[in-house]
């Protein structure tokens, strides 16, 4: 069930917005108000992606998935060390290579090195 919200929120905020929504309220119990001006989404999440939650879920709560895979994904991209994701997810690092682990069977991640343009592709 979090998975399908986390997909609903995704297709809903874009993957910037679901990503702002949960490094703020990740694994909290939301209020999303009607008029998204009284309250701190529109700083946190940006204006539009705001109202086009509050659209979909006007005057309810949402319960923000962790998303700790999505998050995982991201951080590789942005080149940070398994140490630091561990940090910054509150995991340890070995919990980390499992989420990579578990990433890695659904959909193959970016390389974290830098391709060398001097070397050939060999295979």
């Amino acid at each position: 069930m979090a998975e399908d919200l986390a997909n609903d929120l995704i297709a809903l905020l874009g993957e910037d917005g679901f990503f702002s929504l949960v490094e703020a309220h990740a694994g909290v119990r939301l209020y999303v108000p009607a008029d998204p001006s009284r309250s701190d989404l529109p700083t946190t999440i940006g204006s539009e992606a705001a109202i086009r939650l509050a659209k979909s879920y006007p005057g309810s709560y949402i319960g923000v998935p962790l998303a700790r895979e999505f998050r995982v994904r991201r951080y590789v991209r942005e080149e940070m060390s398994n140490r630091d994701i561990a940090r910054r997810l509150g995991l340890t690092e070995r919990g980390v290579e499992r989420l990579l682990k578990r990433a890695r069977h659904y959909k193959p991640l970016e390389t974290r090195r830098k391709k060398d343009p001097r070397q050939i592709e060999m295979f």
